[in-house]
């Protein structure tokens, strides 16, 4: 037999796991809602990504080697002296990045579908097929073709509406909302961030996370992430960003208007039966970072490698305790502790203005900044020897007692 897997969804997660797939010679399908989709998205991404998935020049719009740390009182930190000359923070547009991974799985063979799934036919036993039911929309129409596609397996990629992980009861999770605009500044303006990238904290900008100005390709992304669905507040935390930021954006034209939900910590299930969830679908965005593009390639890519390996390259059928013992075991033996330690991060960092000026001074430290850095470029909790170790934990204390964010 051949075995036939349906990927949901062509963003990075869909994508890397439908070309890991039909490399193996699985007869691979790749669903996508909207091919011109624009996610809202910071878009940074880690050098090591760029490695590992071997991206090209063309979808970095910029490389971003220094970043401003900016308090609720408007202290600012400057990062990025630890970096070597060929370090750098990727700044991307989802649009151009998601269609090059997508087109490349499509050109090395998985079969690429524009369609939305509007149901999935669970079977009974395991080895009946799934049964998608989907509208096609090749032909140009909104409404779109009714179509029916029989696999073997399904990994769910579709974000954090998933109806993947709705159609096999995965369990909800908290999510916060990103809000972003695209903002086209005067060249002068735009050149104060040709490698600069800035992070703003405080209650004005952010109750739960941070804002940020990010330099895209011929713009500045700027936007706040809060866990509060309410409209009215998303628009109050997104002036505070303009009203902290407007002497940096003055002259500059709204382009876009985006937002998007992001999940808040991994589903309950990720693996049921012989479907399996991946990126957004499965939660894996990181606490206070709120950085998700890597992690959903990745897990996309050890999903479809857990994948070939228990179907022999697609000579049989794999089971779901073999699906958990693989592709979840590992992706939590690699990750879950950066979880853990990034969670505990928001936790004492977040939770007030003075603690968040704790914070933008405990990022003035050098060996601080190198640690956060190598850190993010190259996605491990990278151990420092003892002594540095010990000396960032009493910088932390000390910066903590010194704002009184201790307190209550």
């Amino acid at each position: 037999m051949i075995l036939r897997v349906a990927v949901v969804g062509g963003g990075p997660a869909g994508s890397c796991a439908a070309e890991t797939l039909v490399q193996a010679g699985i007869e691979t399908y790749l669903i996508e809602r909207k091919l011109d989709n624009a996610k809202p998205c910071g878009g940074a991404i880690p050098l090591c990504m760029v490695e590992e998935f071997n991206l090209p020049p063309e979808i970095i719009d910029r490389k971003v080697r220094k970043m401003k740390m900016i308090s609720p009182s408007n202290v600012e930190v400057n990062i990025g002296q630890t970096l070597k000359d060929d370090e750098y923070i990727g700044m991307c547009r989802r649009e151009v990045m998601d269609s090059y991974l997508r087109n490349r799985a499509e050109q090395l063979g998985a079969k690429l579908i524009n369609g939305t799934v509007h149901k999935i036919e669970i079977p009974s036993n395991d080895t009946d097929p799934y049964v998608l039911h989907y509208a096609d929309h090749s032909s140009g129409q909104v409404a779109g073709n009714a179509q029916i596609l029989k696999v073997d397996m399904i990994i769910g990629a579709d974000g954090a509406n998933s109806r993947v992980a709705k159609a096999i009861d995965a369990g909800d999770y908290n999510y916060a909302i990103a809000f972003q605009e695209r903002i086209k500044l005067p060249e002068d303006k735009l050149a104060y961030y040709e490698e600069l990238a800035e992070m703003y904290v405080g209650d004005d900008v952010s109750p739960d996370f941070y804002a940020w100005v990010f330099p895209k390709y011929d713009h500045v992304a700027v936007g706040t992430g809060t866990m509060s669905p309410n409209k009215d507040s998303i628009k109050r935390l997104q002036a505070g960003i303009r009203a902290r930021a407007a002497h940096r954006l003055e002259g500059g034209q709204i382009i876009k208007v985006e937002a998007h939900p992001i999940p808040e910590h991994p589903r309950p299930r990720r693996v049921v039966g012989r479907v399996a969830l991946v990126g957004d679908a499965a939660g894996y965005v990181t606490k206070s970072s709120g950085e998700g593009i890597y992690f959903a390639a990745k897990s996309g890519r050890m999903c479809a490698e857990a994948i070939v390996e228990l179907s022999e390259n697609g000579a049989r059928i794999p089971l779901e305790r073999e699906i958990k013992n693989t592709y979840i075991k590992r992706w939590d033996k690699a990750y879950g502790l950066t979880y853990r330690v990034l969670d505990i991060l928001q936790k004492v960092f977040y939770r007030s203005d003075a603690a968040r000026e704790a914070f933008v001074e405990m990022c003035d430290d050098i060996d601080v900044q190198k640690l956060t850095f190598d850190s993010y470029l190259y996605k491990t909790v990278v151990p420092a020897n003892p002594l540095i170790q010990m000396k960032i934990t009493a910088k932390t204390i000390g910066s903590l007692l010194r704002g009184n964010a201790l307190k209550p």
